[in-house]
C-alpha cells in the first residue's frame, strides 16, 4: 500500500481502536473497494450512506469481510450489505454523534469511484 494515503482525522475518529499503524492500510482497503466496486452512491439522511456495488459474489465477500473488520473497531457503524433483485448495496449508518465521520467516508467513495473527479 502507498504510504502517501491521507487521513483525514474526521475518517479516523478517537473511538477507532484500529492501532495507528494499521490506519492508513485500512483506508486503502476501503478506497480500493469504492475505485472498483460502487456505481451508484446515495445519502438519504446525515446518519446513512448507501452504496451500490457491483453485483458479483467476490465483490459480496470482500464488502462483508471488510464490513465485519471495521466494525471490530469501529462499533458505532452499522453495516448493512443486502442482495436482492440482481444489486448488491452496502449500508452504513453512523449515530448522529460521528456524522462527521460517515460524511468524511461519504467523500473518500465519491472520490475514488469517480477516479478523484468532483
Amino acid at each position: 500500500m502507498s504510504d502517501d494515503i491521507v487521513i483525514d482525522p474526521a475518517w479516523v475518529p478517537s473511538a477507532c481502536t484500529l492501532p495507528t499503524a494499521e490506519q492508513p492500510l485500512r483506508v486503502a482497503e476501503f478506497d480500493a473497494l469504492f475505485a472498483e466496486t460502487v456505481q451508484a452512491i446515495e445519502r438519504p439522511e446525515p446518519g446513512l450512506l448507501r452504496l451500490e456495488l457491483v453485483y458479483e459474489a467476490a465483490t459480496a465477500a470482500r464488502a462483508a469481510e471488510l464490513a465485519a473488520r471495521e466494525n471490530g473497531c469501529c462499533s458505532f457503524f452499522t453495516f448493512t450489505l443486502t442482495i436482492a433483485d440482481g444489486t448488491l448495496t452496502l449500508e452504513v449508518r453512523v449515530p448522529a454523534g460521528h456524522i462527521q465521520v460517515l460524511q468524511a467516508l461519504h467523500e473518500r467513495a465519491r472520490t475514488a469511484a469517480t477516479g478523484g473527479a468532483a
